[in-house]
């Protein structure tokens, strides 16, 4: 007669122990409170016992362990022993992969995620016929890793879901507690077979590539001041030239582009004036006067070969001798002496 139980020294972190030997007719079990022992034949669970205490397994206890006691009593004395854990467990999850994410304003964006989930044993029997018994998962790692794979499969699936919605690479950040119970609810029927049930899916974080989140950062600068694409753009370019370590000549266009560009921005971002206030359009630039007339001194237009005024003639008279014009009120003709009277 032996008695059997979960030593605390190898009990740690697991969801299940399997007991090194069968178990055998008149064997003692020690079952705790945060435990639950289930027995196995042929990988096929049998009886479970999950109520703390310690059973003598023999025909004085078979009102209480009547189904282990028979199984006992067959041709092979012997049965496997498996404890599995009560409390909840902590996982992480991530994926291995991108998932392409296509936004109808960035295009194909590359999605990866990361997250946190509780999970616990839910249906006993399940998770042993299932995991244990029909895909022989025997340690605790094993298990967190199919629900792992399950998680990022939801995952991608909820995203999918959303995006058909009218969920865009803008709002991820602001949906993720909505993501986290899209992706508790579509894991459920997927983990229930297995008896697994997960609690909660928190700290969700979702990573986008880095020329996207630079977009989105600018895309955020230009709405909090207001510049337009182009602006930014040659802000941006002008800042990188004031970074520019290659010389103190490059440093002082790049220092004095971008107060310029500062000014530009400032005044774009003023409202413009009441319309009483602005300014009158200019007025049309008077035509320049022409030369006084040689006779009333009256302004003549240039072009005019006789005064508006007295009408004198500004290009003079022609001499009778030498024929060069002569201005009126002159006696004599400048050219040959000849008098005009």
């Amino acid at each position: 007669m032996a008695t059997y139980e979960w030593p605390q020294t190898v009990k740690g972190n697991n969801i299940l122990w399997k007991l090194p030997q069968n178990i055998r007719m008149n064997d003692n079990i020690i079952v705790r409170e945060d435990e639950i022992a289930v027995f196995l034949r042929d990988g096929k669970a049998m009886a479970y016992i999950d109520r703390p205490d310690r059973y003598a397994l023999s025909s004085l206890n078979v009102p209480v362990v009547g189904k282990i006691v028979e199984m006992l009593t067959g041709i092979r004395q012997g049965a496997e022993v498996y404890y599995l854990a009560k409390k909840p467990f902590d996982g992480k999850f991530g994926s291995k992969q991108p998932y392409p994410f296509r936004d109808k304003e960035f295009g194909i964006v590359n999605l990866r995620l990361f997250g946190e989930f509780r999970w616990r044993i839910k249906e006993p029997s399940n998770f042993i016929n299932q995991l244990v018994g029909t895909e022989n998962l025997a340690t605790s790692a094993q298990v967190e890793e199919r629900i792992r794979e399950q998680i990022v499969t939801s995952t991608f699936d909820a995203l999918g879901e959303m995006k058909e919605r009218g969920l865009l690479v803008l709002d991820l950040a602001a949906n993720l507690n909505e993501i986290e119970q899209v992706v508790l609810s579509k894991s459920k029927p997927h983990l229930d077979p297995y008896g697994i049930e997960v609690m909660k899916i928190s700290s969700l974080y979702i990573t986008l590539p880095d020329e996207v989140q630079k977009a989105i950062d600018a895309r955020t600068s230009m709405g909090i001041t207001g510049t337009g694409y182009m602006q930014y753009q040659a802000a941006g370019a002008m800042r990188d030239a004031a970074n520019n370590p290659s010389g103190a000549a490059g440093a002082g266009v790049g220092v004095g582009a971008g107060m310029g560009m500062g000014w530009q921005m400032a005044q774009a971002m003023q409202p413009p004036p009441p319309q009483s206030q602005q300014p009158p359009p200019p007025l049309a630039a008077a035509p320049a006067p022409g030369k006084p007339c040689v006779k009333c001194s009256q302004p003549v237009p240039a072009g005019m070969k006789f005064c508006g005024s007295c009408g004198a003639n500004q290009e003079g008279t022609p001499c009778p001798k030498c024929q060069t014009a002569v201005p009126a009120g002159m006696k004599f003709c400048g050219s040959c002496g000849n008098p005009m009277g």
